[in-house]
């Protein structure tokens, strides 16, 4: 429900607007004045989603280096299976002395696990309590609607809830719980780089969109019509696809008028500039829209945001090895320049970054590819984040195993996205009394903090 007292941006912009003619501000002037007075926050956080549409195969990103879990994975793998080599596979070790792989497109992100900035969650997925095969096959537990549903899974992933959207998301819930910590600031908290965003949508706080093409300062990330009605008369309706088969054909006006909004508060509060460099890749700018963002937070006020990205083209169903090994390159050469641009900022320890993804993949290859299956593993990076190790428990890869729903290596989850949500919520600052309305099905696992953030 809208309490009375939050401001929409809409709204904002449109008061502001009426004011800045009365006084002659500008269209924003009353919060530059403002925003000029602030000192650049010190209790600052951000969580940041890289999120894998389509299903990444997690099982070809983390592997198994040693013993019997090495021979399974071989087994169960067959052709699929990373080759031996250290360009193939990055070999890291857990705290524990377990040897395990990253692939080998992750080179970027490698040097990170040994500098304990980067952590591998095992084993994630949606759950609506822990549910062993036992239980998966004789159905005495409930489950997630429609698992295996690329369009389902991915709702259900970006809202936390394992039946559907209810509405919100968990990122935007998050918000949310934390909206007092922004109380002095208009800016929006929740910001999505891919398109509307059910991730970033809460019950209060409202999801914003910014296309990465929009500009932010004059180093040419793409200039937009200087009128917002020049540029919302050459903007086109499009379809906008992503590559696991699920099309959103979206009102592009109401996605770019919501950036020109945006833009246009961005645009009189700084240029937000970084000096690290970033790939030109979309992942690549996407990240660094976020990084500028977050170096404009003196001026903006915010104590507490988070942002969405995408990269799509992970439902391989064919041609897997050399196409997922390009993405995960796509998606390690912009995280590490992320990475470094916190550094940069002095805010390396106030900013977490994790992947997400709407399922993992089948262990048994379909040809050259894979098909849709459950758990997966993920990746957590930032300063605060304990590094140099793996989270969860490492599944059992073995077909038919204690860990697959049938035979083929579709892996129940031994991680809820609620554990995994509800450590990142902690970090954040939402408080124990709100975590149940963030995280409706957390209270069905007994460890609620899988300690991979301080």
């Amino acid at each position: 429900m809208q309490h009375a007292h939050f401001i929409s941006r809409r709204n904002f912009l449109q008061k502001t607007a009426l004011l800045a003619t009365a006084t002659g501000l500008g269209r924003l002037g009353m919060l530059n004045a403002r925003a000029q007075s602030t000192s650049v926050n010190s209790d600052y956080k951000a969580l940041v989603c890289v999120f894998m549409l389509g299903g990444n195969d997690g099982h070809n990103m983390i592997v198994p280096l040693s013993g019997s879990a090495l021979a399974a994975y071989r087994a169960a793998r067959g052709s699929l299976a990373l080759p031996d080599g250290d360009t193939a596979v990055l070999p890291v070790s857990a705290k524990n002395g377990v040897p395990y792989g990253l692939n080998g497109g992750l080179a970027s992100l490698h040097p990170l696990w040994a500098q304990g900035k980067l952590a591998a969650v095992a084993n994630l997925g949606m759950l609506v309590r822990p549910t062993t095969r036992s239980q998966y096959l004789g159905a005495t537990v409930g489950l997630p609607t429609n698992l295996f549903s690329h369009s389902d899974q991915m709702v259900a992933m970006q809202a936390g809830d394992p039946h559907g959207s209810g509405g919100s998301g968990w990122a935007g819930r998050i918000a949310d719980a934390t909206r007092a910590l922004n109380a002095t600031s208009t800016f929006p908290p929740a910001i999505s780089f891919a398109g509307s965003s059910l991730f970033c949508s809460g019950n209060v706080v409202q999801s914003t969109s910014l296309i990465p093409r929009f500009n932010l300062s004059a180093d040419g990330l793409g200039a937009w019509p200087a009128s917002a009605a020049a540029a919302k008369a050459q903007a086109p309706q499009e379809i906008v696809t992503f590559n696991s088969g699920l099309s959103l054909v979206q009102a592009a006006n109401d996605v770019r008028a919501d950036g020109i909004e945006l833009n246009g508060m961005l645009t009189g509060l700084g240029s937000g500039n970084v000096a690290t460099p970033f790939p030109g890749t979309g992942i690549g700018q996407q990240l660094k829209q976020v990084a500028q963002i977050i170096a404009l937070r003196g001026n903006t006020g915010m104590k507490r945001q988070v942002f969405f990205c995408a990269l799509g083209g992970f439902d391989t169903h064919s041609a897997q090895s050399w196409s997922q090994m390009d993405l995960l390159r796509q998606l390690a050469d912009g995280m590490a320049a992320f990475y470094n641009a916190t550094a940069e900022m002095g805010l390396a320890e106030q900013v977490t970054t994790f992947t997400a993804s709407e399922f993992g993949r089948s262990l048994q290859p379909s040809g050259t590819g894979t098909d849709h299956g459950w758990g997966n593993h993920h990746l957590v990076m930032g300063g605060a984040v304990r590094g140099g190790d793996l989270y969860g428990t490492f599944p059992d890869l073995s077909l038919g195993g204690p860990d697959d729903t049938g035979g083929r290596g579709v892996l129940i989850p031994t991680t809820s996205l609620d554990q995994f949500g509800g450590t990142c919520a902690k970090w954040f600052g939402v408080s124990p009394a709100d975590m149940g309305s963030v995280f409706p099905n957390l209270g069905n696992f007994a460890t609620q903090d899988l300690g991979f953030v301080v």
